[in-house]
């Protein structure tokens, strides 16, 4: 369960990162809103799932998903450039996360 928890605040994380660009230094109420929702429910999941899992593995995985969510979807929904270099580099990050998760 601690596994799920900490994917989703991961994917939360690329949601509070996308809502904080969009909120145009929090001067835009809804996606200001979406950010302190997701920024709380993150944290709050990262911390539950810091009860099983080794804070130095729970983290990098967090931060891992997070940004490499927010890097994908700059590219696919928000115009940002993609290159075979950035993909590369993606898959080299998601090949971290998967190996610290099997490494724990």
């Amino acid at each position: 369960m601690a596994w799920f928890v900490l994917v989703v605040s991961g994917l939360l994380e690329a949601v509070w990162a996308i809502a904080l660009d969009r909120s145009a230094g929090f001067s835009r109420p809804l996606p200001t809103a979406i950010f302190g929702v997701a920024v709380v429910a993150s944290m709050l999941g990262l911390g539950y799932a810091l009860r099983s899992i080794p804070v130095g593995t729970g983290y990098a995985v967090w931060v891992g998903i997070g940004a490499a969510g927010t890097a994908v979807t700059g590219m696919v929904a928000l115009g940002e450039s993609v290159s075979v270099l950035k993909i590369f580099c993606l898959l080299l990050v998601v090949g971290g996360v998967v190996g610290l998760k099997y490494a724990h």
